[in-house]
């Protein structure tokens, strides 16, 4: 089982980081939040989930442990593999996804695609006892804003690679990020292009 990764980052990608332990470039999963956080060139470290499914090996990677513990909680109910684990992850942060449980939000719920109505109702059967909806507090930094055109290109590839068509995504963001005002990072323009796609549904 491989807990955490350290290192350098080689590369940043659309849903993945490349980071150079030991030699060998590791390829990590993660949420557009995470990637956020990451430069390349500088170190890094990421707790992580290694899923196995048949002959394919994947690291999925988190800012912190709670996050991680997520992941792997939301993943022992029927019909949520580790792909939807993480776009719940990427939609809600931790803290909110645990609100979200406990007080059965089935709106915010199915805000992540791939999530339905009965799927979020089982989620939340299942879960709402399971989860602890005080936030667990995060030690990683906050990443700083990235500039304007590239923070839209971040959540429109995000969204994209979410199952969106290139045209919804790009309108979603110019309506997020003309609407806001105030500081923006990669997680809340995603969060709030994603409620946006979600109320057109």
């Amino acid at each position: 089982m491989i807990s955490t990764v350290r290192g350098t980052v080689l590369d940043i990608a659309l849903d993945h980081a490349v980071i150079e332990v030991g030699g060998l470039g590791i390829a990590v999963l993660a949420t557009p939040g995470t990637l956020a956080t990451l430069r390349r060139g500088e170190q890094a470290q990421l707790h992580t989930a290694l899923v196995v499914r048949d002959d394919n090996f994947t690291l999925y990677g988190f800012p912190d442990l709670a996050a991680k513990e997520l992941f792997g909680l939301v993943q022992t109910v029927s019909g949520i593999g580790p792909r939807i684990a993480l776009a719940m992850l990427a939609v809600l942060e931790p803290d909110s996804l645990r609100r979200a449980l406990a007080d059965e939000n089935i709106t915010a719920l199915t805000q992540v695609p791939g999530i339905g109505r009965k799927g979020a109702e089982r989620l939340v059967l299942e879960l709402r006892d399971k989860v602890d909806a005080t936030p667990a507090g995060s030690t990683a930094a906050a990443a700083p804003a990235p500039p304007a055109d590239r923070l839209r290109t971040e959540v429109t590839e995000a969204l994209i690679g979410l199952g969106f068509a290139a045209k919804q995504a790009e309108q979603a963001v110019d309506k997020v990020t003309e609407a806001e005002h105030t500081e923006q990072d990669t997680s809340t323009v995603l969060r709030a292009a994603l409620a946006t796609l979600g109320r057109k549904r």
